[in-house]
């Protein structure tokens, strides 16, 4: 058994005394190393037939996703699929490249293992993205890959929806990100209606939205996302993620605002998953996605009536090898209560 315990007593360390985004250039730089990472795959992932899932009617190994934002130009994808996920989520590409938004965009909060980001969507743009979508075909075992799109007006997301659908497995629209200027107008039930139509129009495999995050507090924003998840059930999208993460004041971002993701927001994602899944009925997937990193975190939003969970914050605070124990511990919590499959409980499996 090849061991990765000594992430976090050994790795963390070390990439933490580097500011954010240098790790995670760092990180990355330990991906592309992929025959090191394919000699590790076996000890990473679980194979266990009560871990899978039916997802959009896609056959999963397991409900474990990463989340968008970790791969944002699809270049890592056979070294991420080593890591025992059961889907990958890359981009979120945009038609056009972006740098993001000025440093400094990016800040740890290691007491609660979380980040708070101002990034935007800094990424090579569609062609690029589609390059490497096209090189990573055939080359991700049982791994299914989506893609992450998004835009400022329903032009760019249609263009990126059109040019990935046929290389991935699915593609998730972000109307949501924090960080970008623009996203609100899809907020809006017309405007989100009619960009979903339109998505919709030549599209052949499944389609995902990924909706804003609202606070207990916010009845707002809480009516309004409900909204919105209402309009894509209707619209016969086939899953929703929930949540981006949490808009937050900080000022040493160069925004002033960014998102808050991480351990800090995940009871307001169980509460969302429970609040969604309640609007929607059981006719539409959910992506739980916000502060999940142990297997009691996957079970509770998978009791809650997420289908699938996502993760980011958790691959950086808990290590390489988070899928495979996130998939052990939930194998413990089946036995513990007597549950054979994952599709038993919550409304997981559609």
């Amino acid at each position: 058994m090849v061991r990765l315990d000594g992430y976090t007593q050994i790795l963390r360390p070390l990439l933490f005394t580097l500011p954010p985004e240098l790790a995670q250039k760092a990180a990355d730089l330990a991906l592309r190393q992929r025959p090191a990472w394919r000699a590790v795959a076996p000890a990473l992932r679980v194979r266990d037939a009560k871990l899978n899932v039916s997802w959009c009617g896609l056959g999963l190994e397991n409900p474990v996703g990463l989340a968008a934002g970790y791969d944002k130009n699809c270049g890592l994808l056979p070294s991420l699929a080593t890591l025992g996920f059961g889907y990958l989520m890359a981009g979120t590409v945009t038609r056009s490249p972006l740098p993001g938004n000025p440093k400094p965009r990016m800040f740890r909060r290691a007491g609660e293992q979380s980040l708070v980001n101002a990034l935007g969507f800094p990424n090579k743009g569609l062609e690029p993205a589609a390059r490497q979508l096209e090189r990573t075909r055939g080359r991700l075992g049982d791994t299914r890959v989506a893609v992450s799109v998004s835009g400022t007006v329903a032009d760019e997301i249609v263009d990126c929806h059109r040019r990935l659908e046929p290389m991935v497995d699915a593609v998730e629209v972000n109307i949501s990100s924090p960080n970008t200027a623009g996203l609100r107008v899809f907020h809006e039930a017309t405007a989100l209606a009619e960009l979903v139509d339109r998505v919709s129009e030549t599209r052949s495999r499944p389609l995902m939205v990924k909706l804003p995050r609202y606070t207990a507090v916010d009845r707002i924003a809480r009516e309004q996302v409900l909204m919105m998840a209402a309009v894509c059930r209707d619209r016969g999208v086939d899953a929703l993620t929930i949540a981006n993460s949490r808009v937050v004041s900080d000022a040493r971002l160069s925004t002033g605002i960014g998102g808050l993701s991480g351990r800090a927001i995940f009871p307001e994602t169980v509460r969302m998953v429970a609040e969604v899944r309640a609007q929607v009925g059981d006719k539409i997937a959910i992506n739980a996605c916000g502060g999940i990193s142990t297997g009691e975190d996957a079970w509770k939003t998978l009791e809650a009536g997420a289908t699938t969970v996502q993760l980011f914050t958790g691959l950086i605070y808990r290590g390489p090898a988070i899928v495979r124990y996130i998939n052990r511990e939930l194998l413990a919590i089946m036995s513990r209560e007597a549950v054979d499959s994952l599709g038993h409980i919550g409304r997981g499996s559609m």
